[in-house]
């Protein structure tokens, strides 16, 4: 095989059942409403999503957990698949069918329980639920362990009739319910379920002795593990791992040992609970492959294989670890999402033209904001897949494309796939926008990676680029286009202080694109996620830094903010030694520094700085789309010019705009 990823692309064993290579898709939200018909079953958009991934190459898609439990812990009778066996059974034979047409085998995830997870679910022991530490989840009795432990044993006999080629237990990992049973910190029981680890593990024991007996010793079981969980108590987070009170990663190899010898066939691992949520659904500020070495030394101490998963987006670094014998395959979530085609594109020899996952973590916002969807920041399309496509366009038009950032970038992009001639008007020499500036952090490789897939997108696509053009409306009349695509951007908001015009004054935008000399002390005005991004970096600079925020918290002005980000950032914060001022406004930049005073009024404060950074926000560029009314123009404007927002409003508003052109 003459490929730089022949250990990636060679044939992996779990028991008897081959797979194809060692690229597996990770379980995600498979139990959410978006992919389930009325009674449980999977819907259209499950089966078109899970093929879409079997097209793109994946050797094993792990379908999300799905929740057999209909007699314990409370639910909607009408939406739970056990009660509807007949109809799940219709819908999976067509999905498990469908991806064995490109030779993808596929297991289907089956949890016994979230326990603290959650408010109101039962939990091996009366526990404080998770960012709600003043409820308690009441305690499972012993009956109700055995009526959990059936239902997953049922609904595995189930999977097998319905063609699944096996199935993984939900979860030894992110503290869900027998993450809580293996843990001496969630578990204090006394009877046979609590105690030793071998009784903690009970649970575990008994449900893969069920599913073999039942499905036979053939028939595939996986459990999803964390090795660390990075805890100092329940509620309480870990940054540096040390002084662990959860899972140590000495009691991980010994849980794998017992864990093989139950029966199980392979381990799907990573790291993290809920309460430390970003080593659990790691950001971009996680290094990749942070899971490895955790991993590899699980995997000396088992003889099954051993797949890893969290931030394992580089293929260079997946084929290298499983060469060195750390792993056995790695198991992409948020890549697979962001790119449906990776392995095909691995294959190829072209991981230059994989979509890069930027660990922006938009996708698990949207299912803890409530949404109970899964969503990409950089693919439009996932799980739209039946109806979203770039359709071909039946009229050609010419299209211009005001401003070559990120939207402007995938309106040209979109436009250009529907068959539309293309013309990008950037007022700058490069392309990029403020996503170079966005991309300039130490911690933001994969932001650069995506600002590098872009333009190699608009080169292969041959769309022309006219560089040095800020166009009026004037300007674009005299173009005379079918279609103008407006993304002109934004730019920093600067307060009019005294000394916002002083040498020491700069703005983020500015300090990221020029990388000016920032002397050994600043302050940075704005605790919003850009600002806490650029304290964080200097930080780590060694560069002492003063954060001041006229909220009373930091990242509390938006949204869109996922849990693994919040928690993050504060830590982070604090482990760079960065002082925060919340609850303060900048009144005055002088030779000596900056000047805050307390919202809520009181004598201000001068602190010592050699540069203030100001980050309070961006403005819409001037929109041209009202200046070229009555035209005879079409005209859509997409981006940070309709209003200022991050890579997810961006990509989406301008796919959307480019594919109804």
């Amino acid at each position: 095989m003459n490929n730089q990823f022949s250990h990636l692309l060679s044939p992996l064993q779990i028991g008897k059942l081959k797979i194809k290579n060692r690229m597996c898709m990770a379980p995600m939200g498979g139990g959410y409403a978006d992919l389930q018909g009325s009674h449980g079953e999977y819907n259209e958009t499950a089966l078109e999503y899970f093929t879409e991934r079997a097209r793109g190459g994946f050797g094993l898609i792990v379908a999300g957990a799905l929740y057999p439990d209909n007699l314990v812990d409370p639910c909607d009778q009408s939406f739970c698949f056990m009660n509807y066996p007949d109809a799940f059974m219709k819908q999976a034979h067509r999905l498990t069918e469908n991806c064995g047409l490109y030779g993808t085998k596929v297991f289907q995830q089956l949890s016994m329980g979230l326990g603290r997870n959650y408010a109101g679910l039962y939990a091996p022991s009366k526990l404080e639920v998770w960012g709600a530490p003043d409820v308690e989840s009441p305690e499972l009795t012993r009956d109700q362990i055995k009526a959990k432990i059936e239902r997953v044993v049922s609904a595995s006999k189930l999977m097998k009739d319905c063609g699944f080629d096996g199935v993984e237990i939900h979860a030894m990992h992110w503290g869900y319910l027998l993450d809580q049973f293996a843990m001496s910190i969630t578990n204090h029981r006394e009877d046979e379920y609590g105690g030793c680890l071998e009784n903690r593990l009970r649970a575990a024991r008994e449900i893969v002795e069920g599913v073999k007996q039942v499905c036979g010793a053939d028939f595939p079981v996986s459990m999803r593990m964390g090795l660390k969980s990075y805890i100092s108590g329940l509620n309480k987070r870990n940054f540096s791992g040390e002084n662990e009170k959860g899972r140590t990663i000495e009691e991980a190899v010994e849980i794998a040992r017992l864990l093989e010898s139950y029966g199980y066939d392979v381990l799907n691992v990573d790291v993290g609970v809920y309460d430390t949520f970003y080593y659990a659904a790691a950001p971009m500020y996680m290094s990749q492959g942070h899971v490895i070495p955790l991993a590899a030394q699980v995997k000396e101490a088992v003889d099954i294989p051993i797949l890893c998963g969290s931030r394992m987006n580089d293929p260079a670094m997946g084929e290298q670890a499983i060469a060195e014998g750390k792993i056995d395959g790695i198991v992409l979530g948020r890549p697979a999402m962001a790119d449906p085609f990776y392995p095909r594109k691995v294959a190829m020899g072209r991981p230059d033209k994989i979509r890069p996952c930027i660990g922006c973590n938009s996708c698990v916002y949207k299912i803890f904001d409530g949404c109970e969807h899964v969503t990409c920041a950089v693919n439009p399309q996932v799980q739209k897949e039946t109806y979203y496509r770039p359709t071909p366009a039946l009229v050609k038009k010419n299209v211009a494309v005001v401003g070559g950032g990120i939207a402007g970038m995938e309106a040209a992009r979109t436009a250009k796939m529907r068959g539309h001639n293309v013309t990008i008007y950037e007022k700058s020499d490069h392309l990029g926008g403020l996503l170079l500036p966005a991309s300039a952090h130490v911690f933001k490789k994969e932001l650069r990676q995506l600002v590098e897939w872009y333009k190699s997108e608009i080169a292969e696509l041959q769309i022309p680029v006219v560089y040095h053009a800020d166009l009026d409306a004037e300007a674009i009349r005299r173009l005379s286009p079918d279609t103008v695509i407006v993304a002109s951007g934004s730019h920093p908001v600067v307060p009019p202080i005294p000394g916002h015009d002083h040498p020491k004054c700069r703005t983020g935008v500015d300090v990221l694109t020029n990388h000016p000399d920032l002397g050994k002390k600043i302050v940075v005005v704005g605790g919003g996620l850009v600002g806490c991004e650029c304290a964080v970096d200097f930080a780590m600079q060694g560069i002492q830094v003063t954060l001041v925020e006229a909220l009373p918290e930091i990242l509390c002005a938006t949204k869109m903010i996922s849990p693994s980000v919040g928690q993050m950032i504060p830590d982070l914060l604090e482990h760079y030694h960065v002082e925060v001022k919340a609850g303060h406004k900048i009144m005055e930049v002088n030779d000596r520094g900056a000047v805050i005073a307390p919202m809520a009024g009181g004598e201000s404060q001068e602190i010592e700085a050699d540069t203030v950074i100001l980050s309070i926000g961006m403005r819409s560029n001037d929109n041209l789309e009202g200046q070229l009314y009555g035209d005879g123009i079409e005209v859509y404007t997409v981006g940070d010019c309709q209003h200022p927002g991050n890579v997810y409003t961006c990509v989406h508003s301008a796919y959307d705009a480019a594919r109804t052109v």
